[in-house]
Formats: structure tokens, sequence, C-alpha cells
């Protein structure tokens, strides 16, 4: 299966989830080009953006991961190119 690019944000409700969401993306670090995070305290939410090389199951199952925890929003974006 060949690779693909993506972007991955993450919207995070209460900072105390940074450390659970950190150790998961050090999981698929192999992927990840970039990452960005924002603490946008006027709407009391954190933001991580990352830019990604896998494939589609690589990026699923950290999407996945990530979803699964509780106050956290993932929103994956893959573009054909």
């Amino acid at each position: 299966m060949g690779k693909r690019l993506a972007t991955l944000s993450i919207f995070m409700k209460n900072r105390k989830d940074v450390e659970k969401v950190n150790k998961i993306i050090s999981g698929f670090s192999e992927m990840v080009v970039s990452r960005m995070g924002i603490p946008y305290k006027k709407k009391g939410i954190a933001i991580i953006v990352l830019i990604l090389d896998g494939t589609t199951d690589e990026i699923g199952a950290l999407s996945g991961k990530l979803g699964n925890l509780k106050e956290i929003m993932v929103k994956t974006a893959m573009p054909k190119i």
C-alpha cells in the first residue's frame, strides 16, 4: 500500500490529556513530517496540527487511538496527491 500525505487536527478540551496525546503521537513519530501546537485561550482549548506521510492504515490507526480519548476531537484530511 502506498503512502499518502495527510493533515490531522487534534482539538483538546482538557489539557490534562496532553501527556496521553504526546505518548500516542510518539508511537507514530516515523510518519510525522511536522507538528504545530496552538493554545487557544479564548475558547479554552488546545489544538495540535500534524502533517503526516504514511499509509492509510497507519494514519487511521493514529487517528483512531487519539479519537478514543475522552474530550479529544480528531479530524483527518487526505488529499489525492
